[in-house]
């Protein structure tokens, strides 16, 4: 129904229309460190964080009037992670990796031999993780670490549920068998290491 009064028309608004657009500056603040931590889990050096979690909230301004306020919000963002995350992989892969670079403290007050043995951990579950497949290790690291459901993951990557489930599946036993190879691997030098 449309009222006229002088200059304006009044317009009766729908119980059901569509809710207004997300604000961007909210979604940023609320999700930025949940994206950043999905692209470093995603294999993405420290040193292209920042470029590309801008790059993700890009790419979501500019496909905000596409976001369903129905559904989740972390599950869409992860998608776009994930999208940015495999294009910087196919352009990286160009890129030479340096390694040996220092691994950073998880916090200052625990011992340092704490600290030491947490990063070797995590060093051996981030290669165990790079040696993955990318699809894989996408849908392990949504599931596994940032605990999204599996049809919400299927959904939010355009895949049918079942190939999700069979890729968190082999994604596992992969990331088993990689731990296992590396642990074994690095026992080793140890060993020629004490030997010496």
């Amino acid at each position: 129904m449309t009222e006229s009064t002088g200059f304006f028309q009044v317009h009766d608004v729908e119980p059901d229309a569509s809710p207004t657009r997300p604000d961007l500056r909210v979604i940023f603040e609320e999700h930025f460190d949940h994206v950043w931590n999905t692209l470093r889990r995603l294999g993405v050096h420290q040193a292209d964080l920042e470029d590309l979690a801008h790059e993700v909230f890009l790419r979501v301004h500019a496909r905000l009037d596409d976001f369903d306020a129905a559904r989740p919000i972390r599950p869409w963002l992860c998608g776009f992670a994930l999208r940015v995350a495999a294009d910087h992989r196919r352009l990286a892969r160009h890129r030479i990796e340096v390694f040996g670079s220092p691994v950073e403290a998880l916090d200052p007050v625990p011992p340092a031999d704490e600290r030491i043995h947490a990063g070797e951990r995590r060093a051996l579950v981030e290669a165990a993780l790079a040696a993955l497949d990318f699809d894989r290790r996408a849908i392990l690291v949504l599931h596994d670490v940032d605990e999204i459901p599996v049809p919400e993951i299927a959904r939010g990557l355009g895949i049918p549920l079942n190939t999700a489930y069979s890729r968190l599946r082999v994604a596992r036993e992969e990331l088993a068998a990689a731990l296992k190879r590396l642990s074994l691997s690095r026992s080793r030098r140890i060993e020629e290491v004490c030997r010496d």
